[in-house]
């Protein structure tokens, strides 16, 4: 049987699409799909993101890979949170929200647009000097969606479940739903999960220490190290590894939200320090989007 893998997006270290590549700031194009988008960004000290605004059908996310980001939120900008490296920042529909490096050092970090509402496209027509319009519009008059909506979850923090193996930076509830964030940790030798695939969820990893082994269908594999992005659209077979002798610390994306709570239920499912039971693991399993290859 032939399995489905043709669809699979995987780039290593400095690949993806480039937006801009300038003294300032450097923007590229990790994923244009239509349940999220991600770009991976660099700003220098001073580099500012674009005037406050809103969305109206989306959420607006941040995770920081290195430095520190300010976010302005609300009207005029004037909540400040600050967030250093290892945050994650969710800005739900209806916040006006900008952004900027007020650092003395770069920030580099990956923005997450779920569902993508035409945001890959929008940065393409504003490169090549083309009219684009999407989802992104003025601040109301009326001040917009509170700005005690935003989800921001510094370094460390989080709900962490599974010992420690997952610590989840935006959960279904959190905004709308449209994407799970977790930061994952597999020890030396983790076996993964078996083959499968989301019928309507996308999967997507960024590697931030080690080497994970991304395997597509029976036959393909990749060794995945720091600043590969990978991304495994609804319908493709997919599952992952620590084949090293080392830990390795990587992001999972998925959108839309709600399989990260199928993690919870395996949490809760068994005793401290006791193996879980494979049946219990199936029978989880068929109440979410996961449909073993």
């Amino acid at each position: 049987m032939q399995l489905d893998v043709g669809q699979a997006r995987l780039l290593a270290p400095g690949e993806g699409e480039t937006i801009s590549d300038r003294a300032e700031r450097n923007v590229r194009i990790l994923l244009d799909h239509e349940l999220a988008d991600v770009t991976w960004t660099r700003y220098e000290p001073g580099e500012k993101g674009p005037d406050p605004h809103i969305h109206e059908q989306h959420a607006d996310a941040w995770y920081v890979l290195e430095g520190e980001l300010t976010f302005g939120v609300g009207p005029g900008g004037e909540t400040l949170h600050q967030a250093p490296a290892g945050t994650h920042v969710l800005v739900p529909a209806g916040v006006i929200h900008t952004f900027r490096n007020d650092g003395d050092a770069t920030a580099r970090f990956l923005n997450i647009h779920a569902p993508s509402m035409g945001f890959a496209e929008s940065l393409r027509a504003s490169r090549d000097g083309r009219d684009f319009h999407w989802d992104s519009f003025d601040p109301p008059a009326d001040g917009g969606r509170s700005a005690a909506d935003v989800v921001v979850r510094g370094p460390g923090e989080g709900e962490s479940i599974l010992d420690g193996a997952a610590l989840l930076k935006a959960q279904v509830s959190d905004g709308e739903g449209t994407f799970s964030l977790s930061e994952i940790t597999l020890p030396p030798g983790y076996p993964g999960p078996v083959l499968h695939r989301h019928a309507r969820t996308l999967d997507s990893f960024y590697v931030l220490e080690g080497t994970l082994t991304i395997r597509l269908g029976d036959d393909r594999e990749v060794e995945a190290g720091p600043g590969f992005f990978g991304a495994m659209p609804p319908g493709t077979v997919h599952s992952f590894a620590n084949r090293s002798e080392e830990l390795v610390r990587a992001l999972d994306l998925m959108a839309p939200g709600g399989f990260e709570q199928y993690l919870k239920e395996l949490a809760a499912s068994a005793p401290p320090d006791a193996a879980l039971d494979p049946a219990v693991m199936a029978e989880i399993a068929s109440r979410y989007d996961f449909v073993p290859a």
